[in-house]
C-alpha cells in the first residue's frame, strides 16, 4: 500500500502503529496527538475525517491484530487532542472501537476497552447518543474469560455510569427496552452486569425507574434464581431497594401490572429465597392497594394457600408460611370492605364510581381455586380454603349462592377427609349453607331445600362407605347437632330413613343415630326433652322418631326406655320372641345392658326404688335378661335387679301401676305404634329372605355345572 493511501499519517507513522511493540505504537499515538492538535486549531476538519477514516477503517479492521491495535491507540490520540470536540466526531471515533471489542484477540479486546475509555472520558455527556450500542458491547464483554479484559471493561463501565448518573438528558425510554432483552440473560456475569446498572438508575431519583419496574421485574426474579450466591446477593439487594420505593410511595406503583409476576414467581418451589421473596411483595401489594388486588385474588390464592402447609424447622419455609398467613389474613379483612362495596352497587349504583366497579371480586375465578385446593394434601390448606368459603358466603351470600352447586359437592367429598379438624370445618360451612334463608333454590315455605338434600347425600354417603359410618358417622352428626338444631337433625334423617328400602343400611344407621343419642353430651337437652312426654313438641319428635326406629328393635326398646315408656316397652320385648335372634341382634342387647348401666340412665336405676314400683319397667328388665345368654351382660343386669328391695317387687296389682301409664295411655296411641313396629319387622323378614334368595341365585350363576 503506497504512503498516500495512509495520508495524513507519515510513513514512519504508519510502521509504527503496525509493530508489535507496544512502546513503538505509543510513540505513533503521541505523534497523532500532535498532528490533530494542528489540524484542530486551524479548523481543518478535512483532515481530521480523513485520518479518522484511515484509522477507522484501513487499521482497525485490518487483518493484523497489532495494526487494529495501533488504530484503537490512534483513534484514543484523536479524542484525547480534540477535547470538548471529540463529539464532533463521536460516531467515526466510537463504531471502530465498538467492533474491536469482539475481536478475537484478547488484547485487541482489551486495547478497545481503553480506546473507548479515553474517547468517553473526553467526551461525556456527548457519548450518550451511542449509550445502547456501548452498553451493548459492555453486557457482552462482561463474559470475557481474560481477567485483564475484565478489568478494563470495568473501568469502562463505572466511567459510563457517572456520566450517566450526571446527565439530565439520558434517554431511559430508550434504554429499557435494550434492558428488558438483555435482563433475561443466563450467564451469571452478564447478570451481575445488569443487576448493577439497574441498581445505579434506581438509586438516582432523577430517573425515576420504578415507573418501569413492571417491565424488568420478572427478570429480576429470574436473576434471583441464579446459582451463583453473588449474584443473588446482588438481586436481592436490588429489589429489597425498589419494595422500599414501592412502600415509600404507592402512588406511582401499578400494582395491576406486576401482581401476576410475583404469583407466578410465588410458586417456585425449587428455590426459596425466590419464593420468600415474591410472597413478601405479595404481602405489600395487599397491604398498600387494598381492594385494587380483588381482581387478583384467584391468582393470590394459588400463590398463597399452599405455603400454609409448609410445616418445618427450615427458617426460609417457617418464614414462608408466616408471610403467607399475614397475607391469607390481610385478604379475609378486605372481603369486609367488598361486602361494603357489594351492597353500594346493587343499592345505590349511582354513587359507585368505576374504580370500585373494577375492583370487584371475580367469584368464578376465586370459587374455581377454592374448590380445586379442597382437594390439597395439606390439612392447613384445606382448613384455610374451608374458612374461606365460609366468609365469602357469610359476607357475600347474595353472589356466594350462584357456585353452591358447583361447590356442594366438593365439601360432600371433604367430609371424607381422614382430619378431623377439616371435616369440623367443613360441616361449619355446610351448616352455614343449608340454615341460609339467601339460598336461591330455598321452597316456598321458605326452608332451605339444600337442608334436605344435604341430609339424603350424607345418609347416601354413609351406606356407600361404611367406613365413613363407622369411622365419621358419630363424629359429623354430633357436629351437625352443634352447628344446628339437633331435633331438627334427627327429624330430618329420620324422614329420610323411613323411606329407605335397604333394611340393613336402615337399621344400621339406627343402631347408630340411637347410640349418639344415649350417649353424646351434644345432644343432652334433646335427651331431657324426649324424657318427659308432656309437651306436644316432645311427643311429635319421639314419634317421629320410632317410626324409624323400628328398624332396629333394640332401638327402639332404648328409646322408650328414654321416654319411661316402660308400658309399652314390655309389649315390644314380648315380640321379641317372634324375630329372629342373632349373633348381632344379641350384641345389641348386650349393648344396651351397658347404657342402662351408663349414667345416661341413673333416673331408670333410680326409678326401680319407685313405691308403688313399676311393674313394667321390673318386667322389662326382666325381659331383657331372659333375651340374653348367660354373658356378662347377663351378670350385670341379674346383679341390678338382685339390689332391688323385694317389698318393692311383690306389691298389691291394684297399687303397682307405672307412674307413666295412664299419662302414655291417654296422650299417645302406643297400639297404633305397636302396629307399627310388627309391620317393619315383617318387611324385614321379607327384605331379608329376598337378600338370601339373591345371594343363592348369585352363587348358582357362578357355579360352571358339568355336562351330564
Amino acid at each position: 500500500m503506497s504512503e498516500k493511501d495512509y495520508a495524513p499519517l507519515s510513513t514512519a507513522c504508519v510502521r509504527a502503529l503496525h509493530d508489535k511493540l507496544y512502546d513503538r505504537r505509543k510513540t505513533a499515538a503521541l505523534e497523532i496527538e500532535k498532528m490533530v492538535k494542528e489540524f484542530s486549531a486551524v479548523n481543518n476538519t478535512g483532515q481530521i475525517k480523513r485520518l479518522l477514516k484511515v484509522l477507522g477503517q484501513d487499521f482497525s479492521l485490518s487483518q493484523n491484530p497489532h495494526a487494529r491495535k495501533g488504530g484503537l491507540i490512534g483513534l484514543a490520540a484523536i479524542a484525547i487532542a480534540l477535547g470538548k470536540d471529540t463529539e464532533l466526531y463521536a460516531d467515526e471515533l466510537i463504531k471502530p472501537i465498538l467492533g474491536c471489542m469482539a475481536d478475537q484477540d484478547l488484547r485487541v479486546r482489551y486495547y478497545a476497552c481503553e480506546s473507548l475509555y479515553n474517547v468517553v472520558k473526553v467526551s461525556r455527556g456527548a457519548v450518550l447518543p451511542h449509550f445502547s450500542a456501548i452498553f451493548n458491547a459492555l453486557s457482552k464483554i462482561a463474559t470475557d474469560p481474560d481477567q485483564n479484559v475484565k478489568n478494563a471493561s470495568e473501568l469502562l463501565d463505572r466511567l459510563l455510569k457517572d456520566i450517566v448518573v450526571e446527565s439530565a438528558s439520558f434517554d431511559l425510554d430508550g434504554f429499557i427496552p435494550l434492558l428488558r432483552e438483555r435482563i433475561y440473560t443466563k450467564n451469571a456475569f452478564s447478570r451481575q452486569f445488569i443487576i448493577s446498572w439497574i441498581s445505579v438508575l434506581n438509586t438516582e431519583p432523577g430517573l425515576d425507574l420504578i415507573n418501569y419496574l413492571p417491565e424488568i421485574l420478572d427478570g429480576l426474579f429470574r436473576i434471583l434464581d441464579d446459582t451463583s450466591l453473588e449474584v443473588k446477593k446482588m438481586c436481592e439487594t436490588t429489589l429489597g431497594e425498589f419494595l422500599r420505593s414501592v412502600k415509600s410511595d404507592p402512588s406511582r406503583v401499578d400494582f395491576g401490572a406486576m401482581i401476576n409476576i410475583l404469583i407466578n414467581h410465588a410458586q417456585e418451589k425449587s428455590d426459596d429465597l425466590v419464593q420468600f421473596t415474591a410472597i413478601t411483595w405479595i404481602k405489600e401489594f395487599v397491604q398498600l392497594s387494598g381492594p385494587k388486588m380483588f381482581p387478583y385474588m384467584s391468582g393470590i390464592f394459588t400463590a398463597v394457600l399452599p405455603c400454609l402447609a409448609y410445616d418445618t424447622e427450615a427458617r426460609r419455609m417457617t418464614d414462608i408460611k408466616e408471610t403467607a398467613t399475614a397475607v391469607n389474613f390481610t385478604l379475609m379483612k378486605l372481603i369486609s370492605l367488598q361486602e361494603d362495596i357489594s351492597k353500594e352497587v346493587h343499592i345505590r349504583p349511582s354513587i359507585v364510581n368505576e374504580d370500585q366497579i373494577q375492583n370487584e371480586l371475580n367469584l368464578s375465578s376465586v370459587m374455581d381455586v377454592l374448590t380445586q385446593y379442597l382437594m390439597h394434601s395439606s390439612i392447613q390448606t384445606k382448613v384455610a380454603v374451608l374458612k374461606w368459603i365460609y366468609d365469602l358466603y357469610t359476607k357475600l351470600p347474595n353472589k356466594m349462592v350462584e357456585y353452591i352447586d358447583i361447590l356442594f359437592p366438593a365439601l360432600q367429598k371433604t367430609l371424607s377427609d381422614e382430619s378431623d379438624q377439616v371435616v369440623q370445618q367443613c360441616l361449619v360451612v355446610i351448616a352455614e349453607v343449608i340454615s341460609s334463608p339467601k339460598t336461591t333454590n330455598s321452597s316456598a315455605n321458605g326452608d332451605n331445600t339444600y337442608y334436605y338434600k344435604f341430609m339424603v347425600s350424607l345418609l347416601l354417603s354413609f351406606s356407600i362407605d361404611k367406613r365413613l359410618l363407622d369411622e365419621r358417622g358419630s363424629f359429623i352428626i354430633r357436629q351437625l347437632c352443634v352447628l344446628l338444631n339437633a331435633e331438627d337433625i334427627y327429624k330430618t334423617l329420620a324422614q329420610i330413613l323411613v323411606k329407605e328400602t335397604n333394611f340393613k343400611f336402615g337399621s344400621l344407621m339406627v343402631e347408630h343415630l340411637n347410640m349418639i343419642l344415649l350417649t353424646s353430651s351434644e345432644l343432652y337437652d334433646m335427651r331431657n326433652r324426649l324424657k318427659d312426654l308432656k309437651t306436644e313438641e316432645s311427643r311429635s319428635l319421639f314419634c317421629c322418631l320410632y317410626e324409624t326406629w323400628c328398624h332396629n328393635p333394640v332401638a327402639t326398646v332404648a328409646l322408650c326406655l328414654l321416654t319411661q315408656s316402660y308400658g309399652h316397652v314390655c309389649d315390644l320385648i314380648k315380640l321379641f320372641g317372634n324375630l329372629e335372634v342373632t349373633v348381632d341382634f344379641l350384641m345389641e342387647i348386650d349393648k344396651l345392658v351397658q347404657l342402662i348401666e351408663s349414667p345416661v340412665f341413673a333416673y331408670l336405676r333410680l326409678d326401680l326404688l319407685e313405691v308403688p314400683c313399676d311393674k313394667n319397667l321390673i318386667r322389662a328388665l326382666y325381659g331383657l335378661l331372659m333375651l340374653l345368654p348367660q354373658t356378662e351382660a347377663f351378670t350385670t343386669l341379674k346383679t341390678r335387679l338382685g339390689c332391688i328391695p323385694s317389698l318393692h317387687i311383690y306389691c298389691d296389682d291394684n297399687k303397682t301401676v307405672g307412674k307413666k301409664s295412664e299419662y302414655e295411655n291417654s296422650l299417645i296411641d302406643f297400639q297404633q305404634l305397636l302396629k307399627h313396629f310388627i309391620q317393619i319387622q315383617e318387611k324385614h323378614k321379607e327384605y331379608k329372605k329376598t337378600q338370601r334368595t339373591k345371594e343363592i341365585s348369585s352363587l348358582e350363576r357362578d357355579i360352571n355345572l358339568p355336562d351330564i
